[in-house]
């Protein structure tokens, strides 16, 4: 996942863990905007008995920003509940799950939705189905029917999904975390090995999913349909977080909460806590709101990683210019912190203001793509990361390439990109991963988008 397990606190308690957020205007329903949070990374689908499932006991929450103060206007917040029908059995179901309502389902999830915005708390549905794990062809032989079944209907238009899907997001995870090494160019590594396709580490792997599917009325500070990209009202700020009860006290086999509710985790874009902000300050940052970024600012304007790569790859010198560059990375502040401005992208500005937060921004008077590229805005889509964020999107290849300089010359004509810097162009993540673009069945046409999880008797030995 693209920010799993990214924080020494929080890689210990995965049920609250924010894998990946995305937002985009949905492909087909256009008058909406789907917005997704991901929590438990590196799920295997095998993982019996006691599968996978949301904390009963975690606050899970998506904000919007709509007016470009760093502050949620809308809040969705969601509860579970775990329902077992009989505890002196070990097992997740006695029989095939035809649909939500088997008896033979024993461990179920339930969950509640309220809306929270200017005119108060709203609780949308306080009883809504997650479907099961897919747990194999005899235990649920219809899984993708049962997953349809738990696509609800709230008010005002809105849909909402809670439960297991595939993992969208592809990156050779062993070899990006060995060095930064990309198997297609490690023989121009440091420690130069010969080069190889890539490894798809997540591509058998599921998540956990919450998903909405909003009308665009329901977003705007207006109340409007978006239609005009450069009206500032038609850019929202959208970031995913989990919370905790302050106190937690277990007795035998009760455990009693109290307190306020802290924030263990968020997410907004890819990536950014698990290679921007350092190991010292990973913990603060999952606990601190968008609204306090300004205090990480330093780490965005001179990003880590961009002063690692010519150290990786030194022979020969692979980045010389980014090497030699040490003016404050105004870009990268740009995409992760401001918003990008019409000046630089004026079919779809994302600029919020100048308040430095972090948050995936999303405009939502642009159309989706007839013809979209995974490599988003820097592929010539304007409907693509980061301009939101759609599954699909190769967010690994689109950040290493702007952290490698390919996006300097936007806000700085001085400097030419390094040759290496456009040969990870000619590599997607996808390819980092397997060679080739991930598979069509990790993606589905309709909400929420994500594929159907493997179940755990097929998963590939």
């Amino acid at each position: 996942m693209s920010s799993h397990r990214e924080a020494p606190a929080i890689s210990k308690d995965p049920v609250a863990d924010n894998t990946d957020t995305y937002a985009f205007v949905s492909p087909d329903r256009p008058d909406t905007v789907t917005l997704i949070a991901n929590y438990i990374p590196l799920e295997g689908p095998d993982g019996g008995p006691n599968f996978y499932s949301f904390g009963d006991d975690v606050l899970y929450s998506i904000y919007i920003d709509n007016d470009g103060d760093a502050l949620p206007e809308i809040t969705y917040q969601f509860r579970f509940k775990t329902k077992i029908r009989n505890p002196n059995t070990f097992l997740y179901n006695t029989g095939p799950i035809g649909d939500l309502n088997s008896p033979n389902w024993n461990v179920r999830q339930f969950y509640s939705v309220t809306r929270i915005d200017s005119t108060g708390r709203h609780e949308l549905d306080d009883d809504l189905k997650c479907p099961p794990v897919n747990v194999g062809i005899r235990s649920t032989p219809d899984y993708e029917d049962l997953a349809k079944a738990a696509v609800h209907e709230l008010s005002g238009g809105t849909r909402v999904f809670a439960g297991q899907r595939r993992e969208g997001f592809y990156v050779d995870l062993g070899s990006i975390f060995d060095l930064g090494a990309l198997r297609p160019f490690q023989d121009l590594h440091l420690i130069p090995l010969a080069a190889h396709p890539g490894v798809d580490a997540t591509q058998h792997l599921s998540v956990h999913t919450i998903a909405l599917q909003i009308p665009k009325t329901l977003l705007t500070s207006d109340g409007s349909n978006p239609s005009d990209p450069t009206n500032s009202t038609s850019v929202i700020g959208v970031w995913a977080a989990a919370s905790r009860r302050k106190s937690r006290v277990r007795v035998g086999d009760d455990v009693d909460e109290a307190g306020p509710w802290v924030q263990v985790s968020r997410l907004g874009n890819p990536l950014v806590n698990e290679v921007i902000i350092p190991l010292g300050k990973k913990d603060l940052w999952n606990s601190v709101a968008p609204s306090t970024d300004s205090q990480f600012q330093p780490y965005f304007a001179h990003p880590e990683l961009a002063g690692l790569l010519p150290v990786l790859y030194p022979s020969p010198p692979a980045f010389p210019n980014l090497k030699a560059y040490t003016k404050e990375r105004v870009d990268i502040e740009a995409i992760f912190l401001t918003g990008i401005p019409a000046s630089i992208l004026p079919t779809a500005p994302t600029f919020t203001g100048t308040t430095l937060a972090e948050m995936i921004r999303l405009n939502m008077a642009v159309p989706p793509a007839s013809s979209p590229s995974i490599n988003g805005v820097l592929g010539g889509d304007v409907a693509g990361f980061p301009n939101g964020r759609r599954v699909f999107d190769d967010v690994a290849t689109i950040e290493i390439r702007a952290l490698a300089g390919a996006t300097i010359p936007l806000v700085d004509g001085t400097f030419t990109p390094d040759a290496a810097a456009g040969a990870v162009s000619d590599f997607s993540a996808a390819q980092f991963s397997s060679g080739s673009p991930p598979g069509a069945d990790r993606y589905i046409d309709n909400f929420p988008y994500l594929g159907v999880p493997e179940s755990g008797f097929d998963v590939p030995s």
